[in-house]
């Protein structure tokens, strides 16, 4: 089974930013096939939006990005089975939605204590961008 990787808000941000990072590495591997990426339309506008605060000239990065990316309708719910703030709960819900194996984030403070623990998130396993690399792909 090929993995499903749902990229969070600040590891587009990162991919747009940085073209010859892990995070950029992450969706040029995805389009060869190694696993399919997916992530939000409330990812993509988070970052998008943080983009445009820091970093405008890469918005034409992200959007080239995007295009490669399979980009999901948001979704939320009454209830989140894992303790996340308001706001990062869609994130969450839209990869456990869209099946994803793997939900890839650099928010350490918020998902960190569900990180690597696929018992807690209804068997996703959420990680950095460099764990999920060091796991599945070697050069």
């Amino acid at each position: 089974m090929i993995p499903i990787v749902f990229l969070d808000a600040n590891v587009l941000f990162t991919a747009a930013h940085n073209p010859s990072g892990k995070s950029a590495l992450i969706v040029e591997l995805g389009t060869k096939g190694h696993w399919q990426t997916t992530t939000s339309t409330l990812a993509a506008e988070e970052a998008r939006r943080n983009l445009d605060i820091h970093f405008p000239a890469c918005i034409p990065d992200l959007e080239l990005l995007l295009r490669r990316i399979k980009v999901v309708s948001s979704v939320s719910g009454p209830s989140c089975p894992i303790d996340l703030p308001k706001k990062d709960q869609p994130i969450f819900l839209t990869a456990l939605k869209c099946r994803a194996t793997h939900l890839l984030t650099g928010d350490i403070r918020h998902f960190g204590p569900f990180m690597k623990d696929p018992s807690k998130t209804g068997g996703m396993t959420i990680m950095t961008v460099a764990d999920f690399l060091s796991s599945h792909w070697e050069k």
